[in-house]
């Protein structure tokens, strides 16, 4: 969807330095959200889905928690009509979804050198707009990942041998690809990883052992390397970005995730050690070969739940992309 931009935008960004008064300028939109899939109540236990219930075209996702219920609409009726309004029961972290500092608690061996106290880190309703917006710098791999399905007919396999995501494939976010745009990385700014693993998000199963988005978390994203590699640009350059993101399951890689053993030992790196340091990681993003193809300035908007004590929520996220003639 394209928009013009309204005057009063025109001039916060004139008074920004973005753009100039004279120009022709328009901002583009672009959802980066997958839709919550959304299934009635069971009988059997009102707080779990009925999967054999699917509100309209809803498909079961694969995630850490149930599926999204959605209980009967209330009607209210007036002489014109009615109202109709639902509930929804859904987990913060499935889905499109952002993650706030709060969401993971690091014990005394993982808690750095001045890292923020567990008590001093922003729940949902804390985090402020600064950090939920900032540009965009893409770091974008679709391409190594794609070469990489092409030598099993295009589909990801939990064998290793057969597709390699791990943190030593050239198939996931390396520490070379955060130092190639770490001219780009800047107080505030938004690190989009693009690893074209959305296409395999409605699996239509919830299992995890079935689903190949999650293909036995031998998925691509940031490796421990890149996550290292951006904790040491922000110390060189003496910054905080706002975020992380990606298109696939986390924004951790499958094997950051999976850790060294089946207690998750030494996993997650990108959330035991960015949380620390209040940057915020949003994961499921879609359409992000639509956002590869601007070739403006692209700025990302987290539209977060601001409920009190949040570790994060279901998120409505967009881009804004400035495109037409800025020249001046």
């Amino acid at each position: 969807m394209k928009k013009l931009l309204t005057t009063a935008a025109i001039l916060a960004s004139i008074s920004a330095g973005s753009i100039h008064a004279n120009t022709q300028v328009e901002l583009n939109f672009i959802d980066l959200s997958h839709p919550i899939p959304t299934f009635a109540p069971s009988t059997e236990d009102a707080t779990k889905p009925d999967l054999s219930k699917p509100i309209a075209d809803s498909t079961p996702i694969a995630g850490f928690y149930h599926q999204a219920v959605l209980y009967p609409v209330d009607k209210w009726a007036t002489n014109q009509g009615h109202f109709e309004s639902g509930a929804i029961l859904i987990q913060e972290h499935n889905g499109t979804s952002f993650n706030a500092p709060n969401h993971y608690w690091n014990n005394e061996q993982s808690a750095e050198t001045s890292a923020i106290p567990f008590a001093e880190r922003k729940a949902a309703h804390q985090l402020t707009t600064a950090q939920l917006t900032g540009d965009i710098v893409l770091i974008d791999i679709s391409q190594r990942v794609e070469k990489e399905l092409k030598k099993n007919g295009g589909n990801p396999s939990p064998d290793t041998s057969i597709t390699d995501f791990s943190d030593s494939s050239q198939a996931t976010i390396r520490a070379a690809d955060i130092r190639a745009v770490a001219d780009q990385i800047k107080e505030g700014v938004w690190l989009v990883g693009r690893v074209g693993w959305e296409q395999f998000y409605f699996s239509g199963t919830e299992d995890w052992d079935q689903s190949r988005y999650v293909n036995s978390l031998n998925h691509p994203g940031f490796s421990a390397e890149a996550i290292a590699e951006i904790i040491k640009i922000m110390d060189e350059k003496q910054i905080r970005i706002s975020g992380i993101a990606a298109d696939s399951f986390s924004t951790d890689s499958g094997q950051g995730a999976k850790g060294t053993d089946d207690k998750w030992s030494n996993a997650w790196p990108a959330h035991v050690r960015l949380y620390q340091r209040d940057v915020l990681i949003v994961e499921n993003l879609t359409n992000l070969g639509e956002l590869a193809q601007q070739q403006g300035q692209c700025s990302l908007m987290v539209g977060a739940l601001n409920h009190v004590g949040g570790t994060g929520g279901p998120a409505r996220v967009m881009a804004a992309c400035l495109a037409g003639d800025t020249a001046h």
